[in-house]
């Protein structure tokens, strides 16, 4: 998206006019165009924050899952049912190991509002968290057989990404305040001080989301 802002100062001396035109979300931001605009965007993502958390002021009550157990089934199998249905949520699998019966995926980055495809997004909170902040889940599947039944239990880590804001000296150079960016190009630049204190930070398990994998591989076996 190109954002032209066209910024005319009069001076007293003469009727010169300097203009600024900039493709930058951030650009413009001179003595003109202060933090104004900044703050009107920010309390326009709260607004929409807490109307996509209306529905989560109550206690709501839902199903969970701790384990699914299946009759006479081997490792082998189930893993297979597994993967597939983790394929399937976009998961991508960096460890299956058969005899100590664990499948632990990489880091899935949440799904935004418009990838109406993906489900990893289990509720209005989750969704609406996604969306404000920067969220991965990595799910893990333990299985143990026993009794003449398969045991499989699922645990999804969650985690936030922390970016410290980068201190800037001026409203015009507000571009940089997450970022090693100049006026007319935005990049992932961080500044060496931010590298250092940018980090991933643990948050609680998703229990539902943890149920509804539990639940797509209980329905995935039954095909079987």
């Amino acid at each position: 998206m190109t954002l032209r802002i066209r910024s005319v100062i009069a001076r007293s001396a003469s009727d010169e006019a300097i203009s600024i035109s900039a493709t930058s979300p951030f650009a413009g931001m001179t003595e003109g165009i202060r933090m104004g605009k900044m703050d009107k965007v920010k309390l326009l993502t709260v607004c929409v924050s807490l109307f996509l958390l209306a529905g989560c002021g109550g206690n709501q009550q839902y199903k969970t899952l701790d384990k699914v157990c299946v009759p006479n089934m081997e490792k082998a199998e189930a893993m297979k049912a597994c993967e597939e249905v983790l394929s399937r949520m976009y998961f991508v699998v960096d460890k299956a190991d058969e005899e100590q019966g664990v499948i632990r995926t990489r880091p899935l980055t949440a799904a935004q509002w418009f990838e109406f495809w993906r489900s990893d997004n289990v509720g209005s909170f989750n969704g609406a968290e996604a969306n404000v902040q920067s969220i991965r889940r990595t799910a893990e599947l333990n299985m143990d057989k026993g009794e003449g039944q398969l045991c499989i239990r699922c645990e999804v880590k969650v985690q936030r990404f922390s970016l410290p804001e980068h201190e800037i000296r001026s409203s015009g150079r507000a571009y940089e305040a997450f970022s090693k960016s100049g006026r007319s190009f935005q990049e992932m630049k961080l500044n060496p001080e931010q590298k250092k204190q940018a980090a991933w930070i643990d948050l609680e398990r998703d229990g539902r989301l943890e149920t509804k994998i539990l639940e797509r591989i209980e329905k995935q076996i039954a095909k079987k």
